[in-house]
C-alpha cells in the first residue's frame, strides 16, 4: 500500500499539468460566462425595442382599455376605414394593427377582432391583448344580463389552502418545485461528472497501454493498487478542476454583470410573469420561496451530496478503467459503454418521472438503494424528507459495492492491460475473471 500515495500523486500531477486540462480549466468558464453575457445582452436589446400598435376600434367599447407600457405603445386611430388603417400602419413602421369591428352583439365583435402585422406577433403580446379584450367583453356581457360585474367579482372567493406538516412546519405549493430543482441539479451534476471524468480515466489507461508504459509500471506495482491510484488521482484532478470552474464562473459573472450592467433575468419569461403579477401577490410568492428554502435540509443535502458524489463517481470510474484496460483504442470502447451508461440514464428517468410524482413510493425507494442508480435517485429524494437511516444504508451499500467492483475491475485490468492486438468479447472478459 506504500505505492498508492505515489501513484495517486503521479496521476494527479500528470492530469493537472496536461496542456489541454489547463486550457479547458480556464477556457470553459470564460466560454460559459461569454454565452451567458451574450444571451443577456441580446435579451436587453430585445427589451429596448418599442412596439407601436395602432388600434382601430369601430365599436368604441375598448377605447379606455389600452394602456401603453415601456415596451408597447398603443395609438388609437380616428374614424377611418380598415384599408386606410392598414396602409398607414405599413408606411409608418407600426408593429401591428388591432382591428375591432362594430356589430350588434358582443359575440360578433369578439369573432371579428383581428391583429394585422408583417410577421407573426410574439406570443406574450397576443396573450396580453387577448386577456385584456376578454376581460372587457365579459364585463359588458354581465351588464347585458343585468348583473353587476363588480358585485360578482366581490362574491368570488379564491381558495389557497395552507400547507403544514404534522410537526407544525409551514410549506407552500412551490415546495415540490424547489425540492425537485435542488435534487435534480445535484443528480444531473453527478451524471455529467461521471461521464466527463470517467472518460478521462478510460483514455488515460488506453494511452498508457498503447505506449507500453504500463508494462514497466506493472512490474513493480500490483494491478489493484495501480487501478485505485488512477481512480483516486483522476478524481482529485476532477474535483480541482470543478472547484476552479465554480470560483471562476462566480467571479466572471460578478465582473460581467457589474461592468457591463447586464441584467441576468432581463427578458426572461419568469421576469415577465413576475412583472405581470406584481400587484397580485408577488410578495406572497417570494415569502413562500423563502419559507421553502428555510425548510430544506441544507446541511443534510450538502453532506449526502458529497458522499453520493464521491461514492457514485468511484463506482463508475472503476468500470471505466476496466473498459480502458480491455481495449486498444477508444473506438473499441463503444460496445462496452452501453451497459455502463444505461443505469445512469435509467436513474435520471426514474428521478424525474417517479420521484416528482411519489418520492416515497416503492419504485423510488428501491432505486435509491441500488448502487448504480442510488447516487442520482437518492439525491433527488432527500429534499422531500428521507429518514437518515435510509440515507446511511444507501451510502453503505454504495461504498460496499465500490469495494467489490474494484476487485471485479482489477481482475479485468490485470489481464487486459497486457493484451494487445485483439478486440475482446464479453465471453472473453468473463474468462479473465477466473484467472
Amino acid at each position: 500500500m506504500n505505492h498508492l500515495p505515489l501513484i495517486i500523486k503521479r496521476e494527479y500531477l500528470t492530469k493537472v499539468r496536461n496542456k489541454s486540462f489547463v486550457i479547458m480549466t480556464f477556457l470553459s468558464p470564460i466560454i460559459f460566462v461569454g454565452i451567458f453575457a451574450l444571451v443577456a445582452y441580446l435579451s436587453n436589446l430585445n427589451n429596448d425595442t418599442v412596439r407601436k400598435i395602432s388600434v382601430l376600434d369601430e365599436s368604441g367599447l375598448f377605447l379606455t382599455e389600452f394602456k401603453s407600457t415601456a415596451q408597447t405603445h398603443y395609438k388609437l386611430l380616428p374614424n377611418i376605414s380598415l384599408d386606410e388603417a392598414k396602409k398607414g400602419a405599413q408606411t409608418d413602421e407600426t408593429y401591428g394593427l388591432l382591428y375591432i369591428p362594430d356589430s350588434e352583439s358582443l359575440e360578433s365583435i369578439s369573432k371579428g377582432i383581428t391583429f394585422f402585422s408583417e410577421e407573426s406577433p410574439s406570443l406574450p403580446l397576443m396573450n396580453s391583448i387577448n386577456k385584456m379584450l376578454e376581460s372587457k367583453v365579459n364585463t359588458l356581457k354581465l351588464k347585458e344580463a343585468g348583473m353587476d360585474s363588480d358585485i360578482i367579482k366581490n362574491l368570488r372567493i379564491n381558495i389557497n389552502a395552507n400547507q403544514e406538516t404534522f410537526k407544525g412546519e409551514e410549506t407552500s405549493k412551490l415546495g415540490s418545485g424547489l425540492k425537485l430543482i435542488f435534487g435534480g441539479a445535484a443528480g444531473y451534476l453527478l451524471f455529467m461528472f461521471i461521464i466527463i471524468y470517467g472518460n478521462m480515466i478510460m483514455r488515460s489507461v488506453i494511452e498508457e497501454k498503447t505506449s507500453r508504459v504500463i508494462e514497466v509500471i506493472i512490474s513493480s506495482v500490483k494491478p489493484r493498487l495501480l487501478l485505485l491510484g488512477k481512480i483516486f488521482g483522476t478524481t482529485l484532478a476532477g474535483i480541482t478542476q470543478f472547484l476552479i470552474w465554480v470560483i471562476l464562473i462566480l467571479v466572471l459573472m460578478t465582473v460581467v454583470t457589474s461592468i457591463f450592467g447586464i441584467d441576468p433575468s432581463a427578458g426572461s419569461p419568469s421576469q415577465q410573469a413576475i412583472e405581470s403579477t406584481i400587484d397580485g401577490g408577488t410578495q406572497q410568492v417570494l415569502n413562500d420561496i423563502l419559507i421553502e428554502i428555510n425548510n430544506l435540509p441544507i446541511t443534510n443535502l450538502i453532506i449526502m451530496f458529497v458522499l453520493f458524489f464521491v461514492g457514485g463517481y468511484l463506482l463508475y470510474a472503476s468500470l471505466y478503467a476496466a473498459v480502458g484496460a480491455a481495449v486498444d483504442s477508444e473506438t473499441d470502447t463503444q460496445q462496452f459503454m452501453m451497459p455502463i451508461l444505461m443505469p445512469l440514464i435509467l436513474a435520471v428517468y426514474v428521478g424525474f418521472f417517479t420521484v416528482i410524482d411519489n418520492p416515497h413510493g416503492t419504485v423510488s425507494q428501491v432505486f435509491s438503494y441500488i448502487p448504480f442508480t442510488s447516487p442520482v435517485v437518492m439525491l433527488m429524494r432527500i429534499p422531500f424528507g428521507v429518514p437518515i437511516w435510509q440515507q446511511v444504508l444507501s451510502v453503505l451499500i454504495l461504498f460496499g459495492t465500490f469495494i467489490g467492483m474494484v476487485w471485479f475491475a482489477a481482475k479485468i485490468y490485470r489481464v487486459g492491460i497486457l493484451m494487445y492486438g485483439k478486440k475482446p468479447s464479453y465471453k472473453e472478459i468473463f474468462k479473465w475473471l477466473k484467472y
